[in-house]
């Protein structure tokens, strides 16, 4: 019996203690637990403390990179006006990228990553002139023996209209890193054709050297001398760098060369022939000659840069452009006819063609190119008139065949060795006339830049009291007067004389041309025409 009590007591001691030994438990277990989640709350806190710390650091350097960009804009910014330096040009265009399609540039010129300004010219003389129809490039570098710069733009700039002047532009690239030599062509170039580089008709660039990647390791193709592989390597990289700068500033783009003579009406040519083209042309021929004359939409630049950087290295750049065509539109499982007939559609020529070339001295050195456009034919080199019968004389030395009679009666043009000052040109009719108008131009296509500088226009009264008068109390016409009784009434501007005379002055006896100051080039006169009321 005592034992019975005894199981019982016992059951019921160990059954009032499990629940407390089972609560005590779950209370430790709990207060772990809590224990785990504050130290996790605290490790938490550390981390957002921390990254709190680190934003605020970001947020001061993102504010202090901010703050110098903005000075460097700034600074920029308020650049002179000094077009030598080529940094107003990359501040013009700090917020234009390159185009999405020549992204890959930096993978054909790999050397360029190396190099912030590489792409970026140097704008030496130029107005930042857009928004043209017509951009003509022209890429002139060192030759060993004659340059032809200067006369070739000579005959582009010849008779263009103040419209077509205000519709085009010209860009020398001076594709060369010689510092010296880049700047005396440049100041050759303003010399020349002040008035043009003021107005931005006439733009003048150069590349930075770090342009060019290592061109001494070419590989050597078609049987070309390295010297040979260089340079065409090297000329690819010229058109493609003109290309590109040329690409946004007009609709059409115009290639050429600087050793070339231009038709007269060139651009209104060029015009007519573009407005014809009803097809989607790629390249409009205006000369059967290497790359001269050919003119590309602008929009289609980003493509043909691309396309020679890509083989820049491998052909020259008639080739690669018959390439570039060939990948457009050849059918691979047809024949080659099948093939020139599709790329003629794309690439149309002119007849006769606008461009002619004229340069003997090619830009490799050594190397003499006699290449003629057959197509161009014979340039008209003098312009006729009905003139007056005049007995004609000059001081100047006249150059063979090339008489001042001839010019006078529009059979050919006067050419003379350099006038120096005090030569004269003379006109004396051999009856007195009412002059109404007077025409002189000086130079012709083929020597554009033998023009008369520092010459005037004088006219000799024929009424001896008039002409007594003017000996003894100067002009009452408010033109000055010469001691031997002539008045001069114009002057050649840019090889040009042109103007009317005074009713009131009554018949003219002569019409003299009076050089002032030596010249240091030839001059020729390629058209001469004396306006009266009876012609």
């Amino acid at each position: 019996m005592r034992l019975q009590h005894g199981r019982l007591l016992t059951v019921l001691c160990l059954g009032g203690a499990f629940p407390l030994l089972w609560y005590a438990a779950w209370q430790g277990a709990r207060e772990n637990d809590l224990d785990m989640y504050q130290n996790q709350f605290l490790e938490l806190r550390q981390r957002l403390l921390y990254a709190e710390k680190e934003n605020k650091k970001r947020s001061q350097e993102l504010s202090s990179a901010l703050v110098e960009i903005k000075r460097v804009v700034a600074k920029r910014m308020n650049l002179t006006t000094n077009h030598t330096d080529d940094v107003k040009w990359k501040v013009l265009n700090l917020t234009r990228k390159l185009p999405v399609d020549l992204i890959n540039m930096y993978y054909y010129l790999p050397h360029l990553r190396e190099y912030e300004d590489a792409v970026f010219p140097n704008v030496i003389f130029g107005q930042q002139r857009t928004g043209v129809s017509l951009v003509m490039g022209i890429p002139t570098v060192k030759r060993e023996k004659q340059h032809y710069l200067i006369s070739t733009l000579h005959s582009l700039l010849y008779e263009l209209s103040e419209e077509e002047k205000n519709d085009c532009m010209i860009i020398v690239f001076i594709a060369e890193v010689n510092a010296e030599f880049v700047n005396s062509v440049a100041e050759s170039v303003k010399t020349s054709f002040p008035s043009e580089i003021q107005s931005g008709v006439l733009e003048v660039i150069s590349p930075p050297p770090s342009y060019y990647p290592d061109l001494s390791n070419l590989k050597q193709m078609f049987g070309d001398p390295e010297d040979r592989v260089r340079w065409r390597t090297k000329q690819n990289l010229d058109y493609s760098f003109l290309m590109l700068y040329a690409q946004p500033k007009g609709r059409f783009y115009l290639q050429l060369e600087d050793d070339i003579i231009a038709k007269p009406g060139y651009i209104q040519g060029i015009r007519n022939f573009a407005a014809k083209q009803s097809q989607d042309w790629m390249i409009l021929e205006f000369s059967q000659l290497g790359f001269i004359g050919k003119l590309f939409k602008s929009e289609d630049l980003p493509l043909i840069v691309q396309f020679f950087l890509m083989f820049y290295k491998d052909k020259p750049i008639d080739w690669l452009i018959d390439h570039l065509l060939w990948v457009k539109v050849c059918n691979p499982e047809k024949d080659a006819t099948h093939c020139e007939k599709e790329k003629a559609k794309l690439r149309i020529r002119a007849k006769p063609s606008l461009f002619q070339h004229v340069g003997i001295y090619s830009s490799l050195a050594g190397k003499i190119q006699n290449l003629k456009d057959k197509d161009f034919g014979k340039n008209m080199l003098h312009k006729p008139h009905n003139n007056p019968p005049a007995k004609v004389s000059t001081s100047l030395k006249t150059y063979e065949q090339y008489t001042l009679e001839k010019v006078y009666k529009g059979h050919d043009y006067f050419w003379a060795s350099a006038p120096v000052a005090g030569d004269y040109i003379s006109f004396t009719f051999l009856n007195p006339l009412k002059v109404e108008k007077y025409f002189f131009r000086s130079g012709n296509m083929e020597h554009p830049g033998d023009k008369l500088f520092n010459t005037t226009v004088e006219v000799l009264p024929a009424d001896e009291m008039l002409k007594k008068e003017l000996v003894d109390n100067g002009s009452k016409f408010n033109y000055p007067a010469t001691k031997d009784g002539y008045l001069q009434i114009g002057a050649f501007e840019n090889g040009i004389a042109e103007g009317s005379i005074n009713q009131s002055m009554g018949k003219i006896q002569a019409i003299r041309l009076s050089v002032n100051s030596d010249s240091p080039v030839w001059a020729i006169l390629s058209e001469v025409f004396i306006k009266t009321s009876e012609n």
